[in-house]
């Protein structure tokens, strides 16, 4: 009995024999899932900006820039499965009549365009390396990441590592998916025998680097991070992988200590902001508003100073300012504000001065309930007068406004914002005061 082609297709549809599908949704195998999380760059320290120097991953978990159909990665299990393939042989007991394996004549490019519409597709019968290798090129020249990982996945299940990595190592753009597949996986092992064999020593020292987050002691985190400093780093990574085991061996002892403290109940910052959380692991940043938050006024020797943290990591001015502010501010510790911008010249003059701007200062006290005489008096120190206006505005600092207008001899807005005042109000009798005033040459 001849078989049309979509008799063909909806037998092997409702067979109990599965093959290699894209649309296989109950396979009793294991699925890689789709994964969200980073596996682009190494972290950073203070901040979060990207790395460029490490290739970004897409959703899919491919290359961006590789052309991808939806609904991918998580039909790629029976490739990953270290049993062959279920056979394409007819069931037991089927109705009489053959049934020709059309697949068995599929070249490498037909098959690859199958795999791309999501067809039913065994790769098995691919067994010399010449026909894999070519369906290895096919499916690159497809540009679909999706395909390119299936076919590495089988080529990987089918082939020695070593020539693996000798035929991937002539092809970039393969061994770019392949790379970032074990990633995705995890296959930590592989990726790094693959970056010795590459001899990529930095990439190799990075993925080692990344063991540490596996790591849940932070004791034997930190001497696993003490292991990674003579890796083969750039000198640039080389300072990071320093900075970050020095900051684990910090915040190990500020941890004990303050622990101790907060359960003795007798230090006054630790009973009336009880402790949220621990400092281990915590990025810089956050080591340095714990630091300012519970330690501000600790000598430059302690461990847990501000100012210490500042020297040892060379934190810029901007970021300790920035910082140190938002955690003085969120204790309403006015004084301390005041003296973190308060400067002194050789003479002994006083000078407000702030590296992030002083629009930003009163930002962060206002988002801080900061009184509003504070909030006027560095609204004040903002030199840009349009942008003074606007901030008095939006905050209410009513006299800052009224002062400004008339600085400026712009009547008609000060008669603008009288209307914005209370009725009967200091601020209304100050700006009708100033109306009426034949000293000032109204420029409109």
């Amino acid at each position: 009995m001849n078989r049309t082609k979509g008799d063909e297709e909806e037998y092997w549809n409702s067979s109990k024999f599965k093959a290699f599908t894209f649309d296989d949704e109950d396979d009793e195998l294991s699925q890689l899932k789709e994964s969200k999380r980073a596996v682009n760059s190494l972290r950073d320290f203070v901040d979060d900006d990207d790395d460029d120097d490490l290739e970004r991953v897409s959703w899919s978990g491919e290359p961006v820039g590789s052309r991808t159909r939806p609904g991918s990665f998580q039909s790629l299990s029976d490739a990953l499965s270290d049993t062959p393939a279920k056979s394409y042989a007819p069931e037991l007991g089927r109705p009489k009549g053959e049934y020709r394996d059309y697949s068995n004549e599929w070249s490498p490019s037909d098959t690859v365009r199958r795999l791309r519409k999501g067809k039913v597709c065994s790769l098995e019968r691919f067994r010399s390396l010449q026909d894999k290798l070519q369906l290895l090129e096919e499916a690159v020249s497809m540009h679909d990441g999706n395909v390119i990982t299936a076919v590495l996945i089988f080529l990987k299940r089918t082939l020695s590592k070593e020539i693996l990595f000798r035929e991937l190592e002539v092809r970039q753009v393969a061994l770019r998916h392949f790379i970032h597949f074990l990633k995705e996986i995890g296959d930590q092992k592989l990726l790094l025998d693959l970056f010795r064999f590459l001899d990529r020593t930095e990439e190799l020292a990075l993925s080692q680097y990344r063991e540490h987050l596996n790591i849940q002691d932070p004791e034997k985190r930190k001497e696993f991070l003490k292991t990674c400093i003579g890796l083969p780093f750039s000198a640039e990574d080389s300072a990071h992988i320093q900075d970050h085991y020095t900051l684990l061996e910090r915040q190990i002892i500020i941890e004990a200590n303050d622990r101790h403290l907060e359960s003795a109940g007798q230090t006054e910052i630790f009973r009336k902001h009880p402790r949220k959380a621990s400092i281990l692991n915590m990025p810089l940043v956050t080591t340095l508003f714990y630091s300012c938050f519970y330690h501000y006024t600790e000598p430059e020797g302690t461990f847990s100073s501000p100012i210490n943290l500042k020297k040892t990591f060379k934190i810029p001015d901007k970021q300790y300012v920035l910082t140190a502010l938002a955690a003085r501010a969120k204790l309403r510790a006015w004084h301390d504000v005041d003296a973190l911008f308060t400067t002194k010249n050789w003479l002994g003059y006083t000078k407000k001065r702030a590296p992030i701007g002083f629009h930003r200062v009163v930002e962060i006290l206002h988002k801080n309930s900061a009184p509003v005489q504070i909030l006027q008096e560095y609204v004040n120190l903002v030199e840009d007068v349009d942008t003074k206006l606007n901030l008095a505005t939006k905050f209410k600092c009513h006299d800052v406004v009224i002062d400004t207008c008339r600085d400026l001899k712009d009547r008609q807005q000060l008669l603008a914002y009288r209307s914005k005042v209370d009725k009967g109000s200091a601020e209304e009798e100050k700006i009708d005061t100033i109306l009426s005033s034949s000293q000032i040459r109204w420029k409109n």
